[in-house]
C-alpha cells in the first residue's frame, strides 16, 4: 500500500505515523524527544525513528514510503529544509531535510514548522474545513498562529508569519523572552494563566486547568484571573482579524480544553471589540495533539505530484481536490 511517513517533533515527545492515500493512519508511534541528552542526540533519535517507520512500512505494507513530512518547533527554513533554531531543543542550523532524505534512501522529505503544520491539518481536515481564510491559534506554553489561505499556510517572507503571541497587548507590561514587554503570550497563554492563578491562590503547583475548574465553581479570584486572560486574548485576536480578515478563528492548545469556560466569554469579548470588522466564527480546534502529525502527513503527500495518489479529505474520500501547500 502506498503511504508516507509523518513525524511531529515536540519539546518533550515525538509523534509519528504512516499515513495511507486516503488519510488513514496505518501505524502510530510515540517516544520521548530526549532533549536532556543534547541536540545531537535529538537529531540522531529523529533519524532513527524515521528509519524505523520506513522499515515498518516496507515490512507491513510491501513497499517503501513515497515521501516523508516532519514538523519541528522553532525557526524553520522550509525552502532549504533547515531547522534554524529551537530554544527548547538547543539546535541551530540543522539540515534536517537532507539528513532524512539520505537516511530514508532518497525519498522526498518536507520540513515544516510545528504550528503551521498543525494549522494546515486543522484547515484541511479539522475545524477549518470549508474556510478559505482562517487563523489557527494554539494556546500552550506560548502562543503562536498559522495563517491559512486557500488550503495552504502562509510562512511569510522570513518564516515568521503568524507570531500573534508577540503582539503587544499591554504596553509596558510583563517582560517577554523576545525582548518586548506586554506580549500577548505573557497574559493569555496556558503558562501565563497557570502562573497568575498559582500566585492568586497561593498554591505554586496550581495550573490553568485548576483555574478553569475554579472558575466553573464560582471562585471570584479565579474569575478575575480568567477574565484578564480572556480580555488580553481578545485584544490580540481583534488586532489579528483586523489585519487578516479571516473567515474562522480556530483556537487550540491546552487552554482551549476548558471548552465553553473559555469560548463563551472569549466570543463575547471579541464581539464587543469589533467595529467595522466582519466577525469571524470562533471555534475550538478539532484535532487535538494529533494536528502536527496529521499535518506532517499532508506535507508529505503534497510532495507527490499526482492528484490520483494524494489523499482527499478523510471525511470525504471521494473529494478529488487537495490544495498544494507552500509553507514554524
Amino acid at each position: 500500500m502506498k503511504h508516507v511517513i509523518a513525524l511531529d517533533v515536540g519539546g518533550t515527545g515525538m509523534k509519528a505515523a504512516l499515513v495511507g492515500p486516503d488519510g488513514e493512519l496505518l501505524h502510530q508511534a510515540r517516544r520521548p524527544t530526549g532533549r536532556e541528552r543534547g541536540p545531537d542526540a535529538v537529531v540522531a533519535d529523529i533519524l532513527d525513528f524515521a528509519a524505523e517507520l520506513h522499515a515498518h512500512g516496507i515490512d507491513r505494507h510491501g513497499e517503501a514510503a513515497s515521501a516523508a513530512g516532519v514538523a519541528v518547533p522553532g525557526i524553520v527554513d522550509e525552502t532549504e529544509g533547515v531547522a534554524v533554531y529551537a530554544a527548547n531543543l538547543g539546535w541551530r542550523d540543522v539540515p534536517l531535510r537532507a539528513l532524512l532524505t539520505e537516511r530514508l534512501g532518497g525519498i522526498p522529505v518536507a520540513l515544516g514548522h510545528d504550528v503551521r503544520t498543525g494549522g494546515l491539518a486543522e484547515g484541511r481536515i479539522g475545524a477549518g474545513q470549508g474556510a478559505d481564510r482562517f487563523l489557527f491559534v494554539p494556546l500552550g506554553t506560548g502562543i503562536a498562529g498559522a495563517i491559512g489561505i486557500d488550503g495552504r499556510v502562509e510562512a511569510g517572507a522570513h518564516g515568521f508569519a503568524g507570531e500573534i503571541g508577540h503582539i503587544v497587548v499591554r504596553p509596558g507590561g510583563a517582560p517577554c523572552p523576545c525582548g518586548q514587554r506586554g506580549c500577548l503570550e505573557r497574559f493569555a497563554s496556558a503558562a501565563a494563566v497557570s502562573e497568575a492563578w498559582a500566585a492568586a491562590c497561593g498554591d505554586p503547583g496550581a495550573d490553568a486547568a485548576d483555574c478553569a475548574k475554579a472558575v466553573e465553581s464560582g471562585d471570584v479570584r479565579a474569575g478575575q484571573v480568567w477574565q484578564e486572560a480572556v480580555d488580553a486574548l481578545a485584544d490580540g485576536l481583534v488586532t489579528a482579524l483586523t489585519l487578516l480578515d479571516p473567515r474562522a478563528l480556530i483556537i487550540g492548545g491546552g487552554l482551549a480544553e476548558a471548552g465553553e469556560t473559555l469560548f463563551t466569554p472569549l466570543r463575547e469579548a471579541v464581539r464587543r471589540r469589533v467595529t467595522f470588522q466582519k466577525l469571524p466564527s470562533l471555534v475550538p480546534a478539532a484535532l487535538g495533539d494529533t494536528a502536527g502529525c496529521l499535518g506532517a502527513g499532508l506535507l508529505a503527500w503534497d510532495l507527490i505530484d499526482d492528484d490520483t495518489t494524494a489523499p482527499s479529505n478523510p471525511s470525504n474520500p471521494s473529494n478529488p481536490s487537495y490544495p498544494s501547500e507552500v509553507t514554524t
